[in-house]
Parts: C-alpha cells; sequence; structure tokens
C-alpha cells in the first residue's frame, strides 16, 4: 500500500501529518509577516524616489529568500539547527544563542497556530482537494491577520491572488458553486465599500482601509455570498466587544485605528468550519 493510500485511509495519520507540514509552514508565514511589509516600504521608497526625479538608493537584495534570517540585535545568521520550529524556540529558551537577546513569542505562538488549525482542516474535510484547498485559505488568512495587527496592511500581494484562487476552486464547487462565489466577491466588497463611504460623509473620517474591500471580497470568493452575513457579524461582535473593552480598561485610545482584518479573519475560519450549521440555526430562529 502507498503512502497517499494510508493518508487516505487513516484519518489520524492524514491529520497528523498535516500538523507537522503546518509547522513548517508556520516558520515560512512568519518570514512573510515580517519581510512583506518591509518589502512594500522599499519599493514606495523607491517609487517615491523616482516621482521626485531622484535617483533611487541602490539597496541589497530584500526579499522572501534572501538575505538569511539574522539575529535583529546582534545581527547573528540563523543557522537551520536554530529554526526548527518551536524546538529550537524552547532549546534555546526564547534567546538568541551569540547575544542572548530575547525573541519574541510570537514566533512559536504563530507556528503552534499554523500547525493546529491545519490539521484541524485535515480532520475535518479529511483527505482530498477540498482540504488542499482549505489549507491554502487559512495559511494566506493567518499571514493576513498578523500582518494587520502588526501594521494595519493587508497586502495586495495575498489578497488578489486569494481572491482569484477563490473563484478557481470553486469552479468545480469547491466550497460553493461558482454563481454564489462571484456574488460572494462582488458583494464582498461593496458591502464594506458601502459602509466606508456612508461612515465618511457622516463623520469626515475613514472608517476602514480598501484592504479589508478586498480581504471581505476574497472571503466571499471563496465561502459564497450566503456566508458573508455570517462572517459580517462574528468578526463586527468580536471587533467591537474587544474595542470597548480595551477603552474601559484605558489601554486604547478612541482615536486610535482598531486593524478590522483580524476579526474578518475569525469571522471567516468560523464560517469555514461551522458556516452551515450558524445559517441553519439562524434561519430556524427566524
Amino acid at each position: 500500500m502507498s503512502f497517499l493510500s494510508l493518508l487516505q485511509d487513516s484519518p489520524v495519520l492524514f491529520a497528523s501529518c498535516i500538523t507537522i507540514l503546518g509547522l513548517l509552514v508556520g516558520s515560512f508565514l512568519n518570514v512573510v509577516i515580517y519581510r512583506l511589509p518591509e518589502m512594500m516600504k522599499r519599493s514606495w521608497l523607491q517609487q517615491c524616489a523616482e516621482l521626485r526625479g531622484e535617483t533611487a538608493e541602490a539597496l541589497p537584495a530584500f526579499n522572501l529568500f534572501t538575505p538569511r534570517s539574522t539575529c535583529p540585535h546582534c545581527g547573528h545568521k540563523i543557522s537551520a539547527r536554530e529554526n526548527i520550529p518551536i524546538i529550537s524556540y524552547l532549546v534555546l529558551r526564547g534567546r538568541c544563542s551569540r547575544c542572548h537577546a530575547r525573541i519574541s513569542p510570537r514566533y512559536p505562538i504563530i507556528e503552534a497556530l499554523t500547525a493546529l488549525i491545519s490539521g484541524f482542516v485535515a480532520w475535518h474535510y479529511g483527505y482530498g482537494f477540498v482540504a488542499t484547498a482549505a489549507l491554502i485559505f487559512v495559511w494566506a488568512l493567518i499571514a493576513l491577520a498578523v500582518i494587520d495587527l502588526n501594521t494595519q496592511l493587508l497586502p495586495d500581494d495575498i489578497t488578489l491572488p486569494l481572491l482569484w484562487i477563490g473563484l478557481l476552486v470553486n469552479i468545480n464547487q469547491g466550497f460553493t458553486d461558482i454563481q454564489a462565489a462571484v456574488i460572494g466577491a462582488i458583494a464582498g466588497y461593496l458591502s464594506l465599500w458601502s459602509i466606508y463611504w456612508c461612515f465618511k460623509l457622516i463623520t469626515g473620517k475613514e472608517g476602514m482601509g480598501y484592504g479589508d474591500f478586498k480581504l471581505l471580497a476574497a472571503i466571499g470568493a471563496w465561502l459564497g455570498w450566503s456566508m458573508l452575513p455570517v462572517v459580517i457579524l462574528l468578526s463586527s461582535l468580536v471587533g467591537a466587544l474587544v474595542g470597548i473593552g480595551l477603552i474601559l480598561a484605558a489601554k486604547l485610545n478612541r482615536n486610535i485605528p482598531i486593524p478590522f482584518g483580524p476579526y474578518l479573519v475569525g469571522g471567516a475560519l468560523i464560517a469555514l468550519f461551522w458556516g452551515e450549521e450558524l445559517v441553519h440555526i439562524y434561519l430556524g430562529l427566524l
């Protein structure tokens, strides 16, 4: 019996292997989360220099693969042995092996979170195309949530490909039919776009960024239009509760914007796993 047959016949083995894969992907997502905003910043600075007619300063190559990861405090290049997900962090006791500066616990947390959600995806959907697609969706959402939390940016480099991939996945009814996916993408974008402009016309302020529109459009392309009310309701409730809680705890100024992307991601993940059940419960109450 081949290994693929074993994965197909054993849900436990499949979920275990995907959990391990999730650890490795989580390590790569840490790179994306840190480097992609920096890549965007460097690109913007170069474009601004060109618009001013200045010669852009030549910068060393910086992308998702170059240069090697280093300690931000002493510049020590991190070896493969020091880059094993979670294990290296525990062995090093959360500190750089050279200068002993503290390493942020964010890195193992993201690795563990990615592994756990990936394993649950494998267990929930089982071996097959839908599980593979759901993993891509989940990994992109995790990266977007943390980037938005850190920088209040939702990069087009992730949201737009995610939207198109969602439509492609649903051509053969991956999570929904293609008609529902197309309507979901349109409705997702226009719903937040409408709220944005209503809020701006009333208050003169911008309530959210265009990245939120694109993220909800991508979610609609993956899950279909019928899941959008669930996603919006859940994300709005959680966002409102967290925001009010932080304000009451005097840890957040009312004028400091709260990134909405992480709450959209949370709503999308709940809808991905339990959306149909929630819709049935809602319709039953009506």
